[in-house]
């Protein structure tokens, strides 16, 4: 027996019916891609200030200042031997033109080192820009001088003039237990820290350690001393002007 053919209202309703399958179907894929593209969009921000936390970390552990520069200023022979005569200029924080101390030294030779103490701090302080690390100026001495022989820069019982300005305010120094009529104390109680593990650990100290640089120097030319973030201590060689 043939079947009773489709009526108009049953057609209408069955194209209904699709049309609003194919819309959800729509929405649907709508919601999923725009899901898709917030989720994109969000991963492509965190990528971005991931990005720009590991730069600003890079350059805060490779950041390098200027801690003072040498020069010869003369040269002689005597007995035989050559002598240098040097200038050595210590410069401010945060202010490589502002000189803070200035001598001139005299060693046996061309090659001259320069002995620095330094204090470093854990890396991860370093690369969230808390801490930055300090070094004071120690010796200067020639190739055939025993280090304990060499001229001073900075003497025991000064407040080293570099670090002047943070006795007394809420910084290391006060961790050290230093204040400004206590500042002889300053080189006893950097060695004290060294030796205490649990101190250095509790102030995020690192390490504390000596370290020389040296180099031969020539007249015409300028020896900028440079200290990274991390405590690399290095020179770089310009012409004098």
């Amino acid at each position: 027996m043939p079947l009773p053919a489709a009526t108009s209202s049953t057609r209408q309703r069955g194209v209904g019916l699709f049309a609003k399958l194919i819309m959800i179907g729509v929405i649907g894929v709508s919601s999923l891609w725009g899901v898709a593209v917030y989720h994109a969009a969000q991963t492509l921000d965190e990528m971005f200030a991931e990005n720009r936390r590991l730069k600003e970390a890079v350059s805060n552990l490779t950041e390098e200042s200027q801690i003072g520069y040498a020069k010869v200023v003369g040269r002689k022979w005597v007995d035989g031997g050559l002598q240098t005569t040097l200038k050595f200029v210590e410069t401010a924080r945060n202010d490589p033109e502002n000189k803070i101390r200035e001598m001139a030294y005299t060693v046996n030779g061309d090659v001259v080192h320069f002995d620095a103490l330094i204090v470093t701090f854990d890396e991860q302080m370093v690369m969230d820009g808390e801490r930055r690390a300090m070094y004071i100026w120690r010796r200067v001495y020639g190739e055939d001088t025993p280090p304990e022989k060499g001229y001073p820069i900075e003497l025991p019982g000064e407040v080293p003039a570099r670090y002047r300005d943070l006795f007394g305010e809420p910084s290391l120094m006060d961790k050290l237990l230093l204040k400004e009529d206590e500042a002889e104390r300053f080189w006893d109680a950097i060695w004290d820290l060294a030796d205490d593990p649990e101190r250095l650990k509790r102030h995020g100290v690192e390490a504390i350690y000596g370290n020389a640089v040296y180099t031969r120097l020539k007249p015409g030319l300028i020896y900028i001393f440079k200290i990274a973030a991390n405590g690399r201590l290095s020179p770089e060689v310009v012409p004098e002007l």
